[in-house]
């Protein structure tokens, strides 16, 4: 049980530092925008959509962690069905179609606890960007 519970450790520690690190670039490169602030439709939603892109690939690769470890101890008969329950489990979705082994269970709920706070800081990082924005643009307003 304890080798467990370090495996579980060690998924959820690789989760947050894959989704630390892709904040850290993506928040770097957002904040160190020296142009103009722009706030109209099209600009701001443009960078949404990047933004919305790239923390996709973030989950994905995160996804991957998870599905590969449950591929590798043979929980799930193939790649494609780990793939497919990563991706159930850490959406919290739950259809309930495929389940782990009973001794590997409670890495489920594990793997979606963790795929709730990858998505909550994923949308606290959309709120950050925006609130810079506007941020930004009432400061130019107010230096005029």
């Amino acid at each position: 049980m304890i080798a467990k519970l370090l495996i579980a450790s060690f998924l959820v520690a690789t989760t947050v530092i894959i989704h630390a690190g892709g904040l850290g670039m993506a928040l770097s490169h957002a904040l160190r925008s020296t142009g103009r602030p722009e706030t109209r439709f099209w600009p701001i939603t443009w960078l949404l959509i990047r933004i919305a892109w790239l923390l996709l690939l973030f989950h994905l690769f995160e996804i991957a962690v998870w599905a590969l470890f449950f591929w590798w101890e043979k929980c799930l008969p193939d790649v494609e069905s780990a793939f497919y329950f990563s991706g159930v489990t850490y959406a919290t979705l739950g259809y309930g179609d495929l389940l782990l082994p009973k001794e590997w269970r409670l890495f489920g709920p594990l793997e979606a606890l963790t795929g709730n706070l990858m998505v909550g800081l994923s949308i606290a990082f959309f709120f950050v960007v925006v609130s810079k924005k506007m941020l930004q643009r009432i400061d130019e307003g107010s230096q005029r």
